[in-house]
């Protein structure tokens, strides 16, 4: 633009006509507009929009009398009730960060969370107290600690904190006046990787991105108005995958869900009439196995959207057939969740359902607000061809990438160089421009939609006294999407059974990352003696065979 341009005279930004972006404000519209609609259901407890806005005003006032502000960190270490939903907006109301703890971690990785966010404040489940005891034991200075005492946790765990979650709402003002964000960049949220070597990575969320993604999951999904949402995916997975900022936009109902399970959410489908859930291939795995008593008949559409492990072809046509609308996305904890979406093409309607399912299990196009994605060599940064066999790093970039890395600059100038965020994850872009991933190039596990390192789990492996080397890769499962199957050459001499190895292993590990399967090989390797994975993933696919739906 020229510097005698018209529009660079008298056309400046001012408070009416730009505001920063902040998803906050659609709780804020929401219970305008639909106060007296269902917000949250769980169990016997149901919501409206106005009684949940009442509510996350009260937390935040809560918060700020204890003297949580701008740039705190807020840890939540919750399972899928209204509580966690009501700290994705109080906690940002006080210009606080939220940092949803992940339930299957272990006390040591929670502790050098909650220590590396630097925590001001704990809200945690009862169910839970075992570990974030010991986790805060671990962490070796004290923090506050609300209790969140749920009836639906039937009583299990105990109480470990200076007061409940209710009390200290009790507390707070619902007509507190909350912070609106002075500039759209600030940190909205921190959620960790689950880590390739070492600890994990904080990664950033801003409030522009948040609201952007809540924006665009209404869009890609089609949601509409006064859809009913099922909370099969966990809120601490990348906060719900920005659900949790959606469903006000449309004035939806969340209806928590504690356990995930064929029957609990044939139920919910059935009771509640949900029209779209979130998860991991895991879940679809358990309709389309579950038994007969636990299904449910149901006269609606239900719409999914599934990710993490790419889901089996086999897997999306059962769906199909049992009337359920798959959509499959992919992104990774920095793209705030979903980046990615196989958007469906209504001349594709008339090929075979074994074709259609193949189509729909590639990871697809841009997210709406997703500005770039790309496949390249990592190496020389320019593209692959779009041939559907050239392989290289997927990437992306936009206003859905995080920030970056907590304290962690080396970290995210790496994720960014070139201008471009990196995925790590290896994949081909097809001639009609949609992505399809091959490979993890940084060896991660996605089993139940938890990401693994067999790095973790190698070093745990070569510990015990018996094992010489270890390499871990990823077998496909119906049911989980994968689960790590472990290679173990002994020593000489040495002697160790499978399961003594996996027992081992969940001495020092979370359960959910040990292996289910050992092997007992001489590992390949290279004439440098570096493992050849890439022969060993063959032999686990291979053992895997074709397991019946």
């Amino acid at each position: 633009m020229t510097a005698s341009s018209p529009y660079l005279n008298d056309l400046d930004k001012n408070a009416a006509n730009h505001v920063p972006l902040t998803p906050i404000q659609f709780l804020e519209r929401a219970a305008q507009v639909w106060p007296d609609r269902a917000s949250v259901i769980h169990g016997a407890r149901r919501y409206t929009w106005k009684q949940t806005a009442d509510r996350c005003k009260r937390l935040a006032s809560a918060l700020a009398a204890r003297g949580i502000g701008t740039g705190d960190t807020v840890a939540v270490m919750a399972a899928n009730t209204p509580e966690l939903y009501e700290c994705h907006f109080g906690i940002p109301m006080v210009g606080a960060v939220i940092n949803a703890l992940n339930i299957r971690l272990d006390a040591e990785a929670l502790a050098f969370i909650l220590e590396h966010g630097e925590a001001k404040l704990l809200i945690t489940d009862r169910e839970f107290s075992r570990t974030m005891k010991d986790a805060l034991a671990k962490l070796g200075r004290q923090i506050p600690v609300i209790d969140i005492d749920d009836p639906e946790a039937g009583g299990v765990g105990e109480l470990i904190g200076e007061t409940d979650y209710e009390a200290f709402l009790a507390g707070g003002d619902p007509s507190f006046q909350w912070r609106w964000p002075e500039d759209e960049w600030e940190a909205v949220a921190l959620n960790y990787t689950s880590g390739t070597t070492g600890n994990p990575k904080g990664v950033v969320y801003h409030h522009r991105g948040a609201y952007l993604n809540a924006m665009s999951n209404v869009v890609t999904w089609g949601m509409p108005y006064h859809a009913t949402y099922l909370w099969t995916l966990p809120m601490f997975h990348c906060n719900g995958w920005c659900f949790p900022w959606t469903l006000p936009i449309i004035g939806g109902t969340s209806v928590c869900l504690r356990r995930v399970s064929a029957k609990t959410i044939f139920d919910a489908i059935a009771d509640e009439k949900v029209t779209h859930f979130c998860g991991a291939p895991i879940v679809l795995g358990f309709l389309i196995n579950a038994k007969a008593a636990d299904k449910r008949a149901f006269d609606h559409t239900v719409n999914v959207m599934t990710a993490a492990a790419p889901p089996p072809a086999s897997v999306l046509e059962a769906m199909q057939r049992d009337g359920f609308n798959v959509t499959h996305v992919y992104g990774l904890t920095e793209s705030y969740g979903p980046a990615t979406v196989c958007v469906w093409k209504d001349e594709w309607r008339e090929l075979p359902a074994d074709e259609q399912a193949r189509l729909k299990s590639r990871q697809g196009v841009r997210y709406v607000v997703q500005e770039g994605l790309t496949v390249m060599n990592p190496e020389t940064m320019e593209e692959t061809p779009p041939d559907g066999e050239t392989i290289g790093e997927v990437m992306m970039r936009g206003n859905i990438v995080m920030k970056g890395y907590l304290k962690n600059p080396k970290a995210s100038a790496e994720a960014f160089a070139g201008g471009w965020f990196h995925t790590g994850d290896l994949g081909v872009m097809h001639p009609d421009g949609y992505i399809q991933l091959k490979d993890r190039s940084k060896d991660i596990i996605i089993s139940g939609g938890e990401n693994i390192s067999s790095i973790e789990v190698e070093g745990v492996l070569h510990k015990h006294p018996a094992v010489n080397m270890a390499a871990v890769v990823a077998k496909p499962d119906v049911k989980w999407g994968e689960t790590p199957l472990a290679y173990v050459e002994l020593k000489d001499g040495a002697s160790v059974g499978a399961d003594e190895l996996i027992a081992f292993c969940r001495e020092h590990l979370a359960h959910y990352k040990c292996p289910r399967e050992v092997q007992f090989v001489e590992l390949p390797k290279t004439s440098t003696g570096k493992i050849q994975k890439f022969v060993l993933r063959d032999m686990a696919k291979k053992a895997a065979g074709d397991v019946p739906l």
